[in-house]
């Protein structure tokens, strides 16, 4: 065989290895944003399991407080309606997502503000179980949205540098979204009571 054959020969099987090698880890980081997503998920799911046990708790101290109660009911449903598929999340539906959740997030606030009114439901044992669970909850969605936006970043970061974006390009890996603060998440909520 010729020098320049041999030479060819591994310069494409140098070329193919890369390109497969590249292509297995792109998909390996898509998946990786995929489970992120899921966990998110997971967790808004956990809340809105929660959430008919809480409400059902309150009703029973504070009947006369529907407006509030179904307000928390309603959105609940709101928000398991709107679902996002990880394989086609845009900024614009995660921002539908997120603002239905964050709807829920409002609502129950409402909520257990009003059990400030009620002195015995704050020292009703269910309540307060069903409200450690709910804190609980908030706190793993506020780190699988904060894993879920590090594990994006990761698979962005993998797609936009040289010389994986051409793999990207080519088998149409495209960017993820991120989630961000919510309007107004900047301004301190302000406690009344």
């Amino acid at each position: 065989m010729k020098k320049s054959t041999i030479i060819t020969i591994v310069v494409v099987a140098v070329i193919a290895v890369w390109a497969v090698s590249g292509y297995n880890g792109l998909v390996k980081a898509d998946e990786e944003v995929s489970t992120a997503w899921s966990n998110v998920e997971n967790q808004y799911q956990r809340r809105a399991d929660l959430i008919p046990n809480l409400v059902n708790t309150v009703k029973g101290y504070a009947a006369h407080e529907k407006e509030t109660l179904d307000a928390v009911t309603t959105a609940r449903t709101r928000a398991t309606q709107v679902t996002v598929n990880a394989e086609d999340l845009t900024p614009e539906k995660l921002q539908e997502y997120q603002k239905a959740q964050g709807e829920v997030g409002a609502a129950l606030g409402r909520l257990l503000a009003i059990t400030e009114s009620y002195p015995d439901l704050k020292a009703n044992e269910n309540f307060r179980e069903l409200q450690a669970q709910l804190e609980g909850t908030e706190n793993r969605i506020s780190v699988e949205r904060r894993n879920f936006n590090e594990v994006a970043r990761s698979y962005n970061t993998s797609i936009r540098t040289f010389p994986k974006t051409i793999l990207a390009s080519l088998f149409g890996f495209d960017k993820r979204p991120y989630f961000e603060a919510e309007e107004g998440a900047s301004k301190a909520p302000e406690v009344q009571f």
